[in-house]
């Protein structure tokens, strides 16, 4: 039999705030430690020192294939190696994984959340720079970028996951009958969780795997292969909190073999996913071909792209959102499911207004480079396979009669490096108005400015996405009007602020449409599609008669 641990009170979680974010100006002890590990995490990859393995049962798992992740500002650098997992360790990890849920689910609430907690604090003091430094060598973040991401945000997921872990389970029956009390218990899920995480959040990775996880499910986890290194470092964190072994087993791999294996499970019980829509859609037919396999239906969790907004109404402030709209396209190379793809302006506005040439002028100064050279706003995009794609859609709409406002360049000869690219049409369903780009490229559409409500329209029906949007206007009338319109365009919606940058505890994330299933991370509603809920009556009183007065003649 299991033992048992008493809880010997209710407990209080400290204080969750936002972990602040660090500025690293020149000269500040956080940028010299952070030169720091990004020197030695350069040496030692150049030496060939960094391997990742597979985690299984908490032991580091050799397999007979290896893959590399590479530095895209330097292709020709090998930031790390790793072991590939394959159907045999996937069903071994996922029985491993099975052997430790009972203890894991058992596992007292407030032992769980201490884990995560102390997680959270190694990874914004102790590992901070190194996590940051394997963000930006991996996959090509500058330092803001690796600090709002990898630091700060994967701290508040870990942080607020817990405290909503506990606004969760307080969610009690609100009446009690005379002699009666009325319970629920959120239970894991009854199986295994499968996390696919993408590559260009090191913050998504590590909550697609500790979510669930916290609320007492165990999880088999699929990295990306441009983000192995720094995933694998935020699982040596969780471990070295004193997260037990076998709870989040981590398995790189080839994405068909290793995924296809764990939807032909008996005991797959939910995807959390972020990546391509098209891979989703393909996994959600998987899933239902195999639903006569499973003991229970799936909960099939999922955020993937977006086709994203900025509309801007004639009573807006141009300089404003001219900085906004670029931080919105540009931070990150344009590589986040959130980043601005559309930009709709008035056509006074763009061509007389000054937000055409503003716009060009401070596009074309964007500086773009190796994320070890401080200096540049952007870095490389991900891989040889993402440059070619952002650079075919360019030539593309070039061919199609897109007017190049500035940028349309790239070099692909040590790094995979596109300059910030803004395009101008009078077609709003033209290539890059519709498809999904991933890259720095933005598309402006002058719309007249007496149509308003049928650019709305457009806006609204161009694509199948519903991901994030904004609105710049000063009129407040006509602010809530083109919202209103809006309405089902977006699942975050922004007023005269950027379409990126949601901050966990603040504005939790989701998208609908092709966008994903909307549940929302960085929220207590995530942590309820982890759970299965239980039902509890006891009753006090012993009834002397199974009949009812009803039934007295």
């Amino acid at each position: 039999m299991a033992s048992i641990t008493a809880q010997q009170g209710v407990f209080a979680l400290p204080n969750i705030v936002n972990e602040p974010c660090r500025n690293y100006e020149p000269g500040s002890a956080d940028r010299t430690k952070l030169q720091q590990a990004l020197k030695e995490m350069q040496q030692e990859a150049a030496q060939g020192k960094i391997h990742v393995p597979c985690i299984v049962n908490g032991k580091p798992i050799k397999t007979s294939s290896q893959a590399k992740q590479v530095n895209p500002s330097n292709f020709e650098e090998v930031l790390c190696t790793y072991d590939e997992a394959d159907k045999g360790l996937i069903n071994t990890a996922i029985k491993g994984a099975l052997e430790a849920r009972a203890n894991w689910e058992r596992m007292p609430l407030n032992d769980r959340a201490a884990i995560f907690l102390k997680a959270a604090d190694l990874l914004a003091n102790k590992y901070r720079y190194k996590i940051m430094a394997a963000t930006m060598l991996g996959q090509g973040k500058n330092i803001w970028q690796a600090e709002i991401d990898a630091a700060a945000e994967s701290c508040d997921f870990l942080r607020f996951g817990i405290k909503y872990m506990h606004q969760l389970y307080s969610i009690q029956p609100p009446e009690n009958s005379a002699g009666v009390w009325n319970r629920v218990e959120y239970r894991p899920l009854e199986g295994f969780v499968l996390a696919v995480s993408p590559f260009n959040f090191t913050a998504i990775g590590i909550n697609l795997a500790a979510a669930p996880a916290m609320v007492g499910n165990v999880v088999i986890w699929k990295p990306s292969p441009m983000a192995v290194y720094s995933n694998y470092l935020m699982l040596q964190i969780l471990h070295e909190a004193g997260l037990p072994a076998g709870v989040i087993q981590f398995c790189p791999g080839p994405a068909g073999e290793v995924v296809s294996t764990a939807l032909a499970h008996r005991e797959f019980a939910s995807l959390h996913f972020t990546g391509s829509t098209t891979i989703f859609k393909k996994l959600w037919k998987q899933i239902a071909d195999n639903i006569e396999n499973y003991r229970s239906y799936p909960r099939i969790v999922g955020e993937t792209g977006g086709k994203n907004f900025h509309f801007v109404h004639s009573s807006a402030n141009v300089e404003h959102a001219v900085h906004q709209t670029i931080r919105a396209a540009f931070e990150y190379q344009g590589q986040k499911c959130s980043a601005l793809s559309r930009l709709y302006v008035p056509q006074s506005m763009w061509t007389n207004g000054g937000f055409k040439q503003l716009l060009s002028e401070q596009v074309s100064k964007i500086s773009v480079g190796p994320v070890e050279e401080f200096q540049h706003f952007c870095g490389p995009v991900i891989a040889k396979t993402a440059f070619e794609r952002i650079t075919s859609m360019i030539n593309e709409a070039k061919q199609a009669g897109g007017k190049i406002v500035c940028g349309g360049t790239s070099d692909g000869t040590k790094g995979f490096f596109v300059q910030p690219t803004v395009i101008e049409t009078d077609d709003p369903k033209s290539v890059t108005m519709v498809n999904e780009i991933f890259g720095p490229v933005l598309t402006v559409y002058p719309y007249p400015d007496d149509q308003v409500d049928q650019t709305c329209a457009l806006v609204d029906g161009t694509t199948d996405y519903s991901l994030t949007g904004a609105i710049f206007a000063q009129d407040r009338n006509a602010l809530i009007h083109i919202s209103n319109l809006l309405r089902d365009a977006s699942g975050m919606m922004y007023f005269n602020d950027k379409c990126t940058g949601a901050v966990v505890g603040q504005q939790p994330f989701g998208g609908a449409r092709g966008s994903g299933t909307n549940d929302r991370a960085g929220s207590m509603a995530l942590l309820l599609r982890f759970t299965s809920a239980r039902t509890i009556k006891e009753s006090f009183n012993e009834i002397p008669h199974y009949i009812y007065p009803s039934n007295l003649s």
